[in-house]
């Protein structure tokens, strides 16, 4: 039966012919593999077909790469996200605990400071930290964390690592409010350090960190860099202690006076540790008799001498040397016995 035009011929059909294509394509095949098993003459072929075919393995490999790529690069940029939000968190810890160490330094050195003036000092303190600063532009004072619980008392001097800070005026049961030197009601007793010069020093009622000395005479020797410290008039603060140092001295308008400012020593406005100077007891009574007072060794009596003075006898009077006669005693007893004689009457018969 005749095939139409329009159909398709199959490769390998039904009947002998299509018997015999096959076996031909077969031994071709065969050959040709033994052929190029042995010489390789089909590589180059292979090689050629390869690189025409790559590009399409590609294209092919082309979405599961870019899919791929696009996880990894949002993957990667979360992951830099995160190590970086934990590098940060670590650096801010760091300069954290580094900053903290440097407070607990400069801490740690205001404390020695403290306890190199107690050490200085040879008297008794108690250490206090301030809690509080009262802002109040009238007064300046500070609240510290002892009181009367810690045998704080009124009128207690309040000094730091550098000089006097003020003293106490009002005493809680666990806190205590010390008035600054630098308050306009408050005055201390002071003297220059070079000349010996006494003075007051209030505190200026402009400037809350500067100390006024006023009615100096103009005559007085008086020097921008002087030293101010306690001069011990009043009983009230300790002398020798550190007060300020003068800044500037300027004449009031009769020219008779003049008036100096004065930085405080004392570091007011970043102390946080205070000492309280202890009110120490008057002694009482004379004072104790030195062990070395007395006559020199070589003036002392021997050992073998009585170290009392014999008792003084009283000299006989001329009246009472010779006792009157004792009746029944002849006038021969008294011829035979003659008067005593005064020791000062001997001496001026010798």
């Amino acid at each position: 039966m005749a095939l139409a035009s329009g159909e398709n011929v199959p490769l390998f059909s039904e009947g002998t012919a299509s018997t015999l294509r096959l076996i031909a394509y077969l031994g071709f095949a065969v050959l040709t593999m033994i052929f190029d098993h042995r010489n390789s003459y089909l590589e180059r072929l292979r090689q050629l077909a390869g690189g025409m075919i790559e590009p399409l393995y590609r294209v092919a490999a082309l979405p599961s790469d870019i899919a791929r790529t696009v996880g990894t690069s949002i993957s990667s940029q979360q992951q830099l996200i995160d190590e970086n939000r934990e590098l940060r968190k670590s650096l801010t810890m760091a300069e954290a605990r580094l900053h903290r160490l440097d407070t607990l330094s400069a801490q740690n050195a205001r404390l020695q400071g403290l306890l190199e003036a107690q050490k200085s000092l040879g008297i008794s303190v108690h250490l206090a930290h301030l809690i509080n600063v009262d802002l109040d532009p009238s007064h300046r004072r500070i609240v510290l964390d002892a009181g009367r619980d810690q045998g704080v008392t009124i009128g207690q001097p309040v000094i730091d690592a550098h000089g006097v800070m003020g003293q106490i005026v009002e005493v809680l049961v666990n806190t205590s409010v010390a008035m600054l030197v630098t308050d306009p009601s408050h005055a201390i007793p002071v003297m220059i350090e070079r000349t010996g010069m006494r003075t007051i020093a209030v505190g200026n009622k402009q400037s809350g960190d500067l100390l006024e000395l006023a009615n100096i005479p103009t005559s007085a020797d008086v020097q921008v860099g002087d030293k101010l410290v306690t001069s011990g008039l009043g009983g009230r603060f300790p002398a020798g202690f550190p007060v300020g140092t003068i800044r500037d001295i300027s004449n009031d308008r009769s020219g008779m006076f003049a008036s100096a400012l004065a930085t405080p020593a004392a570091a007011l406005n970043t102390t946080s540790d205070v000492l309280l100077l202890q009110n120490l007891p008057e002694p009482m009574g004379p004072p104790a008799e030195n062990a070395g007072s007395g006559p020199p060794s070589q003036l002392a009596a021997p050992p073998g001498d009585s170290t009392e003075p014999p008792p003084a006898q009283p000299a006989a009077s001329p009246a009472l040397a010779t006792p009157p006669a004792s009746p029944g005693v002849n006038s021969q007893n008294s011829t035979n016995n003659p008067p005593a004689i005064d020791a000062t009457d001997q001496g001026r018969q010798r």
